[in-house]
């Protein structure tokens, strides 16, 4: 039988993934379990928790493992995980992906960027940071993010068989989906061989942060204004959307645009700016401007409405939505 590489003082060997709706998280988390219980003969338990069920609302799935003589009566959300799988980096704006971490915990994120670029984005003081470029991966090889995701987490938890998770893909898909057992295979495989990743040790003298439960409201009993004001109000004026984004976002190109409001018609968020401008006959008319990308969530809907090929799906680059942003001008937003 295996050995836990490390526990906390219930005997668990916890895992906590980070991720929005349609990324896979869910199935990655039930899929880890199996290759533990099944695979390795550890007792081992996997659940989800999200809000409304759909493509790009934050969901975080948990999974717990522990050696077979072990009872696992715990069935609460894993708040201070050994291994943390960031499916989605954009999420660190709006949550606190790494809350709850140990200092020599690993945090496997799928992105583009250096370790030492994501350790700043964090803000983590201390532990392992592991990257892979899930969504580039998944996408050339015409498969899904979690698969690659999970070849990043196989390879940080070395009790797991790889064999069998190979196996376990397999089994899910062959009845189905033929022709998408080798994809997910090689998108698994590519996921375990091109992760890297860095350790950082804490500064002398420093310590990690307080732990403090996820579900502490920001807004409670004790930390309210008088008066019960409620000082950010959970609007769609004040909302950031751009963490839906799942690799995938519209370009606009302003030449070739007639300014027909047909992506204006299908956006299910109010992403497209205009302003009226007079036309070449001096008559009114509101002309696009541009994309607010606080707002874009990148459903595309845009691009197959537009007759005109002005609005065009690309990969979502860094920094590409910050420096192309037309912001609206909103009077009743600060």
């Amino acid at each position: 039988m295996v050995m836990l590489p490390k526990v906390n003082e219930l005997g668990f060997f916890e895992i906590r993934l980070e991720s929005i709706g349609g990324l896979g998280a869910n199935l990655a988390g039930k899929m880890l379990a199996e290759a533990g219980v099944m695979g390795v003969g550890l007792n081992g338990v996997s659940f989800s928790s999200y809000g409304s069920e759909k493509k790009g609302s934050a969901v975080k799935a948990h999974i717990r493992f522990c050696d077979i003589d072990t009872r696992i009566r715990d069935t609460s959300p894993v708040e201070r995980p050994h291994v943390i799988g960031i499916f989605h980096e954009n999420l660190s704006k709006t949550i606190n992906v790494i809350s709850g971490m140990y200092e020599d915990s690993i945090v496997l994120v799928n992105s583009k960027k250096s370790p030492e670029q994501l350790k700043d984005q964090l803000k983590l003081k201390g532990g392992i940071i592991a990257v892979v470029d899930a969504t580039g991966i998944a996408m050339s090889e015409n498969n899904r993010v979690n698969m690659a995701m999970l070849g990043g987490l196989f390879r940080l938890c070395e009790f797991l068989d790889v064999e069998f998770m190979k196996g376990v893909i397999r089994k899910s898909l062959e009845k189905k989906y033929p022709a998408a057992v080798q994809p997910a295979l090689n998108t698994f495989q590519r996921g375990y061989d091109e992760m890297k990743f860095q350790t950082y040790s804490l500064a002398e003298g420093d310590a990690m942060p307080d732990f403090v439960r996820m579900d502490t409201p920001v807004l409670g009993y004790e930390t309210q204004p008088i008066g019960g004001l409620v000082v950010n109000p959970g609007n769609s004026i004040l909302k950031d959307l751009s963490i839906s984004r799942a690799g995938m976002m519209p370009h606009f190109a302003d030449d070739k645009c007639i300014h027909c409001a047909a992506c204006d018609n299908v956006c299910p968020d109010f992403c497209f700016v205009w302003e009226e401008q007079p036309d070449k006959k001096g008559r009114p008319q509101m002309f696009l401007q541009g994309i607010d990308y606080q707002y874009c969530k990148g459903c595309l809907k845009c691009v197959q409405a537009c007759p005109t090929e002005a609005l065009s799906s690309e990969l979502e680059e860094d920094g590409y939505a910050d420096g192309h942003r037309v912001p609206h001008k909103f009077h009743l937003a600060i």
